[in-house]
């Protein structure tokens, strides 16, 4: 069986050493009392709640799966789920970054990310259902009303009720204008949803004794496409106005969905049949306040993707050191034994090294994401909260696409390194390699993504949120340009820096003849941005090994033999990439459909 071990130093790395987490922080009203030894000691308890208590049941999850009664509608569990998901509960963890004024503890949310990487690398499948949650409340506690805030939040908070997602319908995925589930308004000012959702997540279970469901519908008068969806909460049993459980709603799962992965989690095809719900927000405004939603929920996914690299690695590695197999080319390295183990082959470690720079880029692309994010809602300077959401606009699709390509891409060499047992079951591996290939496509496919940063978050705003990314960027070269011990980082993320300025203006110009130049060129892009962005953290991150190199603790001296790694073996694929973004849309489209 694989084990995990949470990656508290590394954590402590990037959030104390070279993004000065708690120097941000303290700058925030709400969290102006925060300092290292408590988030450093939270992280701790939740490494080891991770580790112990979640871990151990994801083989069982992926082996047994969900249980649907068809005559109760009722769904039931892996083993253990239900029992960790109380310890859960009891531990206080859902109520971290919960508001203060709902029972929640209301530390930051970087705190309460970097317990969710924890969470994800034990454990993928069980971790989505208290994630959901999470982003049922953010959603809840961004726009619903004070009746429903006081109905769902407290409960959401402390976790005795979870929540879900639901958007997706048969005819429609991505495309929610084609939503057909119909809202009609009752007279005591509720309302009868009627239709039906699939791959809902979490959307049914035994682990909390109610579901707060977020439903996309559309009302009798709604203009058609995106523009006339409403967002409706619809419990599964309805909630007294003291707070008490009451009747069994028309909403109820029909059918469980036979997955390649993430067994352990129930995707449920969910039935809304008159189900009573109340409107949240504004009519016909549903799909902006469900993005609060879908912004938390692609952060969460680029989380569980980098739990499955950092899991996986930790195996591949921990293997490599003990697997014997032929001798190095370089001469016997392990003379007193039959054969050398594959640690000492390139390969292997190129293998093992490119997952463990995805790992740690993509733990410092994730920690920095969530300070601006802290930052977004809690800072008193306007300035600041406009700065950084443009920046959290922007690094969204890149951590939600590059994080779960990268994851896998590491996760499938993680699993070579171990040979034809990787191809195994009881080594877990393969179980990685499954679950992390969802993560490219829910939550809007990594195509979308792209999309969304080329057409919306770079060219949509003529580049203004990139500008601010680069402006970043430019000041770090500036400063670390003359230092000679930096050259080898800061003269390649210089020179991306200009290319993907060049790259955009020119996709730009020739979005304007042909638009399907922006989806010709997106998904290349998406992955060049995001390179410059994990050569800019890797770069602040060499900056900080190259001063503490002399302490003599070898934590440094790995930290930059993998940043080396990434910008001499990683980094240069954006050559190819920019190369392909720029032959643009002819080759893709210049065939007849009908030939395909």
């Amino acid at each position: 069986m694989p084990q995990y071990n949470p990656p508290l130093r590394d954590l402590q790395f990037v959030l104390h050493e070279v993004l000065d987490a708690v120097g941000t922080l303290k700058q925030l009203p709400p969290h102006a009392d925060v300092d290292a030894e408590t988030i450093d000691a939270v992280l701790e308890e939740g490494g080891k709640f991770a580790r112990d208590v979640v871990a151990p049941l994801n083989p069982v999850g992926d082996a047994e799966g969900c249980t649907l009664d068809a005559a109760s509608h009722e769904v039931t569990t892996p083993t253990g789920f239900k029992d960790a998901y109380a310890r859960y509960v009891e531990g206080g963890w859902p109520a971290l970054s919960c508001d203060p004024d709902f029972g929640g503890q209301g530390l930051p949310h970087v705190v309460n990310q970097c317990f969710y990487e924890m969470l994800n690398g034990a454990n993928q499948a069980w971790t989505m259902y208290p994630g959901l949650s999470h982003g049922a409340y953010e959603a809840l506690h961004a726009h619903g009303s004070d009746e429903q805030k006081r109905l769902y939040l407290p409960k959401l908070t402390s976790g005795e009720w979870t929540g879900t997602m639901c958007l997706t319908e048969p005819q429609c995925g991505t495309d929610l204008g084609l939503l057909r589930t119909k809202a009609e308004p009752q007279a005591d000012g509720t309302y009868r949803l009627t239709g039906n959702k699939i791959f809902i997540s979490a959307g049914e279970h035994d682990m909390a004794e109610n579901i707060v469901h977020l439903v996309l519908a559309r009302l009798p008068d709604a203009p058609s496409g995106s523009k006339g969806i409403s967002l409706f909460v619809a419990p599964k049993f309805s909630v007294n106005p003291d707070g008490s459980l009451g009747a069994r709603n028309g909403i109820y799962c029909g059918g469980l969905e036979h997955k390649m992965g993430i067994h352990g989690n129930a995707t449920a095809q969910i039935v809304l049949d008159g189900a009573v719900g109340s409107l949240v927000g504004q009519p016909h405004k549903g799909l902006a306040a469900m993005f609060v939603m879908m912004n938390a929920a692609r952060l969460g996914v680029g989380m569980q993707s980098l739990g499955l690299t950092e899991v996986a690695y930790q195996n591949a590695a921990a293997y490599a050191k003990e697997r014997l197999q032929m001798r190095s080319l370089s001469g016997a390295k392990s003379p007193e034994q039959p054969a050398d183990p594959i640690i000492v082959h390139p390969d292997v470690r190129k293998m093992l090294l490119t997952a463990r720079a995805y790992a740690e880029g993509g733990r410092a692309l994730a920690v920095f994401t969530t300070l601006l994010l802290d930052q977004e809602l809690a800072s008193d300077d306007e300035t600041v909260r406009a700065d950084a959401g443009d920046l959290v606009a922007l690094l969204t699709p890149i951590v939600k696409a590059f994080l779960t390509d990268n994851a896998w891409i590491a996760t499938s060499a993680c699993l070579q390194v171990f040979g034809g047992h990787g191809y195994v079951r009881e080594w877990g591996m393969e179980q990685f390699v499954r679950d992390a290939r969802i993560n490219m496509i829910y939550e809007g496919t990594n195509t979308i993504q792209s999309l969304d940063l080329l057409g919306r978050k770079v060219l949509g705003d003529n580049g203004a949120k990139l500008k601010k990314l680069g402006k970043l960027i430019a000041g770090f070269v500036e400063d670390e340009g003359v230092v000679e011990s930096m050259q080898e980082f800061v003269n390649p993320l210089a020179d991306l820096g200009e290319k993907v300025t060049k790259l955009s203006t020119e996709i730009g110009m020739k979005a304007f003849q042909n638009p399907d130049e922006v989806g010709a060129a997106a998904v290349d892009y998406l992955r060049v941005v995001s390179h410059l962005v994990f050569a800019y953290l890797w770069a602040r991150m060499a900056k900080v090994a190259l001063e503490k190199e002399g302490s003599g603790d070898p934590f440094y001296t790995a930290k930059l033999a993998t940043a080396r790694f990434y910008f001499a073996k990683l980094l240069p694929e954006t050559a190819a990439l920019i190369r392909s973004a720029r032959a643009g849309a002819a080759p893709l489209m210049a065939m007849d459909a009908a030939l395909f």
